[in-house]
C-alpha cells in the first residue's frame, strides 16, 4: 500500500500542553502593534484584551509595563469586564517609550474555589478538594516573601488538617482575604504573554498647544525696511499676551534670486522684491544660515531667548528644497533631479509651477549623502536651541525616509516635536503620523457645515486614529484662506476660532487673522498681497482686532482640563442645522465644558439642545447652572432639554462651564 497522505509529528510542541491561554484583540494598538501609540507625560494607557481559555478553569490577566528599554517591569491587575474581555491601566510618568503587554494564565486557586463552593452548596463531600486548596496555598507560599509565607503556611495547615471541621476549613479556603493574598503570587510558569507593544510618548505641547505663525520680515515699524529678529522681538509679548504656546516661524534662510517669484506670485520679481521664504538657499548659504536682512546667527538666538522669558517655543520651518541659487545644487547637483537635456527640473503641483525651487531627489545614487545632510540641517538648528519643528509638505517625501529622521532624532532627543504640513489623501496624512510625526494639518479648513464637522471629527476623535495622529486646526495658513473666512465677516472669524480651539487641544492661527483679513485673489483661496511674496506690515492696535477673544480663547482652554485633549469629545443634539454643539468632560466629569457655535456667520439661529444630563451625574429634572465663560453670562437649566440662541452679531459662540448642583453637611444647595 502506498503511503502518501500527511504524516503527523509525534512530538506536539510544549507549549501545546503548558499555553492554554490565549490573548487576542489588544487594544490600544496600531496596525496590530505595528507602530507606536503615541501619549504625553500626565495621560493614562487603557489597554484592554480578549484573554480566555478551554475548559472551565478560572483566567486570569495582568498588564505589564516598564518605561524606556531597560527599565523594571511593573504589573497591575486587569478587571474582568464580560465576555472574555479584560481591562487595565498605567500611568505614563516620563518622557522616553514605554512598552506593555497582557499576561494570561490559568488560576487554580480561583478554580478550586469555583468547584469547592459549588460542591458544598449542594452538600458533597469536599474533603478531597480542602486537600487539593492545601497543596495549592501551600505552592503559594513558596513564592512568597517571609512575612506572607508564614501567613499561607498557616492557611495551608488549617486547610489541611482533618482534625478540624470541614466547615471550618471551607470558610477559610473561601474567604477574600485569602483570594487576595493568593492573587499576588500566582504561578506564571504557563502564562501566555503578548509580545510587547509600544507608545511613544512626546512632551505635552505635542497633545495641547496653540500656535501662532509670524514672518518676522514684516515686523519693521519703518515702511520699506525687512524686519529684524530685534523688530520681532517687540512682537513677543503681543503674542504671548494672546496666550499662546507655539511662535511658529517660515523658512529664515537666504532667498534665491534666480527665478524669484514677485507680488502674488508673478513670475518677474523686482529688484526691492523679497521672494518667497521657500525658495531657499543664495551666494550667502542654505538651510543652516540666517538670511542677512533678518540679522545673524547670535540675533536668532537672542530672539529664542526673549520668546522663551515670555513662555513661548520657537517652531522652525523645516523646508526641504532649494532655490537655483543654492550651494547644494553647485556642490552636489546629482542630489536634484535632472531633464533629459541635463537641466534641473524645478518644483510643479500643475497647474501650479515652482521655477524658483528645486525639490530633491530623495532615491538619488548619493541619497545615503543627501539623508544625512538634511538631518545635519535638524540637528544645527537643535544645537542653537529649536526644539519644534514645522514640516512643509512631507508628504512629497519619502515616508522611510520620515521614519529613519524622526526616530534618529527623538531616539536622542525626545523632547522634539515635528507638525507635519501635509495636505493630502488620508492614508499619507495619516501614515506621516505613523512614521513619527507629532502632530499634522488637518482638512478642518474645509469642513464647515454640522454634518462634515461632526463626521470629521468623529473620526478623528473616536475611531482608533486617536492613537497615533494628533490633529493640529489651523485656522488660515499662508496659502489658505478659506471660502467661509472671505465672506464671513467678523463673526466667521470668531466661529472657527471658537470651533479650532476647543474641538482640537491643537491649533494655530496665521498673523493677520485676528486682523480679520479676508481679502483674496478672485476665485481662489489665495491671499490678495500675500505675504509670501511681499512685506505686510500690519497696524496691530486695529479695533477690529479679534486679540481680547482670542485671550479670552486661549485662557479658557487653560483653565479647563477637559480641552487638554480631543478622546472624550462629544456632539450633542439640537433642532437646527446651523448650530452646532458638542462638549469634552475629564475622566471623572469634574471638568465638563459644553460648546455651542452658530455655523451661519449672517443669521441669529436658535433651537433646543438635547443634553444627556445622565452622564454628568444630573438627574433628568434636576436643575443645573451654564456658565458662558466667553461671554459672562450664567443661566439655570433644568433636565435635558435646554433652549439656545445664538446671533453672530453679539457672539456667535458661546463656551459652557457646567455646574452641577449638590447639597453641602450644612444642608444648602450650591453650584460646583
Amino acid at each position: 500500500m502506498n503511503d502518501t497522505g500527511p504524516r503527523i509529528t509525534l512530538e506536539p510542541p510544549v507549549e501545546a500542553l503548558t499555553r492554554r491561554v490565549w490573548i487576542e484583540n489588544v487594544r490600544p494598538a496600531v496596525d496590530e502593534g505595528r507602530y507606536p501609540i503615541k501619549r504625553t507625560p500626565g495621560e493614562q494607557v487603557t489597554v484592554t484584551a480578549d484573554v480566555f481559555a478551554d475548559g472551565h478553569d478560572v483566567v486570569a490577566a495582568m498588564l505589564r509595563y516598564r518605561p524606556g528599554a531597560s527599565g523594571e517591569w511593573q504589573t497591575t491587575p486587569m478587571r474582568f469586564l464580560g465576555n472574555d474581555r479584560w481591562g487595565g491601566s498605567f500611568p505614563i510618568t516620563s518622557l522616553e517609550p514605554y512598552h506593555y503587554s497582557v499576561v494570561g494564565w490559568i488560576d487554580p486557586f480561583a478554580s478550586w474555589r469555583v468547584e469547592v463552593r459549588k460542591k458544598a452548596e449542594v452538600g458533597q463531600d469536599v474533603g478531597s478538594e480542602l486537600l487539593e486548596g492545601a497543596a495549592l496555598v501551600a505552592q503559594a507560599g513558596e513564592r512568597a516573601g517571609p512575612v506572607d509565607r508564614a501567613l499561607l503556611a498557616d492557611r495551608a495547615s488549617l486547610l489541611g488538617d482533618p482534625n478540624r471541621p470541614a466547615e471550618v476549613r471551607l470558610e477559610a479556603g473561601l474567604a477574600p482575604e485569602l483570594q487576595a493574598l493568593m492573587a499576588r503570587f500566582p504561578d506564571l510558569a504557563r502564562a501566555t504573554e503578548h509580545p510587547p507593544l509600544v507608545v511613544d510618548v512626546d512632551p505635552v505641547r505635542a497633545r495641547f498647544s496653540a500656535w501662532y505663525e509670524l514672518f518676522p520680515r514684516s515686523t519693521s515699524p519703518e515702511p520699506g525696511r525687512p524686519g529684524t529678529f530685534r523688530d520681532a522681538e517687540r512682537l513677543l509679548s503681543y503674542v504671548a499676551r494672546m496666550g499662546f504656546d507655539i511662535l511658529y516661524l517660515p523658512p529664515i534662510h537666504p532667498i534665491g534670486r534666480t527665478h524669484r517669484k514677485g507680488p502674488n506670485n508673478t513670475l518677474v520679481a523686482g529688484p526691492e522684491d523679497p521672494g518667497s521664504p521657500w525658495a531657499i538657499g543664495a551666494e550667502e548659504g542654505g538651510h543652516t544660515a540666517v538670511h542677512p536682512d533678518l540679522g545673524t546667527l547670535e540675533d536668532f538666538r537672542r530672539f529664542l531667548e526673549a520668546a522663551r522669558s515670555q513662555g513661548l517655543q520657537v517652531a522652525l520651518d523645516l523646508a526641504y528644497q532649494c532655490s537655483p541659487d543654492h550651494p547644494w545644487v553647485r556642490e552636489h547637483p546629482g542630489w536634484f533631479r535632472h531633464r533629459p537635456d541635463g537641466t534641473i527640473k524645478y518644483a510643479e503641483n500643475p497647474p501650479k509651477k515652482y521655477q524658483d525651487v528645486f525639490p530633491l531627489d530623495f532615491e538619488c545614487r548619493e541619497w545615503r549623502e543627501l539623508w544625512h545632510a538634511l538631518a545635519e540641517v535638524v540637528l544645527f538648528w537643535m544645537e542653537q536651541g529649536v526644539t519644534v519643528f514645522r514640516v512643509d509638505n512631507p508628504h512629497t517625501k519619502p515616508l522611510r525616509f520620515w521614519e529613519w529622521l524622526i526616530g534618529q532624532v527623538r531616539g536622542a532627543r525626545p523632547d522634539v516635536i515635528f507638525l507635519a504640513e501635509a495636505f493630502t489623501r488620508p492614508t499619507v496624512l495619516y501614515a506621516l503620523a505613523k512614521a513619527g510625526f507629532n502632530q499634522s494639518y488637518t482638512y478642518f479648513t474645509w469642513r464647515n457645515t454640522r454634518h462634515e464637522i461632526t463626521e470629521y471629527l468623529t473620526e478623528l476623535a473616536r475611531s482608533g486614529v486617536r492613537e497615533f495622529f494628533r490633529p493640529n486646526f489651523f485656522v488660515n495658513t499662508p496659502d489658505i484662506l478659506p471660502e467661509y473666512l472671505q465672506f464671513g465677516g467678523r463673526p466667521a472669524f470668531l466661529a472657527r476660532l471658537v470651533l479650532a480651539a476647543t474641538l482640537s487641544s491643537s491649533y494655530g492661527v496665521y498673523s493677520g487673522f485676528e486682523l480679520c483679513e479676508a481679502e483674496a485673489l478672485p476665485g481662489t483661496e489665495e491671499y490678495r498681497d500675500s505675504e509670501k511674496f511681499q512685506f505686510r506690515p500690519r497696524d496691530w492696535n486695529d479695533p477690529v482686532s479679534l486679540a481680547d477673544a482670542i485671550r479670552r480663547v486661549n485662557r479658557i482652554r487653560r483653565e479647563n482640563p477637559a480641552l487638554a485633549d480631543n478622546v472624550r469629545l462629544r456632539f450633542y443634539s439640537v433642532d437646527n442645522e446651523q448650530i452646532l454643539c458638542y462638549g469634552k468632560a475629564t475622566p471623572d466629569y469634574g471638568n465638563i465644558v459644553l460648546v455651542a457655535v452658530n455655523l451661519d456667520p449672517h443669521h441669529a439661529h436658535e433651537g433646543w439642545l438635547e443634553l444627556p444630563v445622565g452622564e454628568f451625574g444630573i438627574g433628568e429634572s434636576e436643575a443645573y447652572q451654564v456658565h458662558d465663560l466667553l461671554g459672562g453670562g450664567r443661566y439655570l437649566w433644568q433636565g435635558t432639554r435646554n433652549y439656545l440662541r445664538l446671533d453672530p452679531a453679539s457672539s456667535p459662540a458661546q463656551i459652557f462651564l457646567l455646574r452641577r448642583r449638590v447639597r453641602s453637611e450644612r444642608d444648602f444647595d450650591y453650584f460646583m
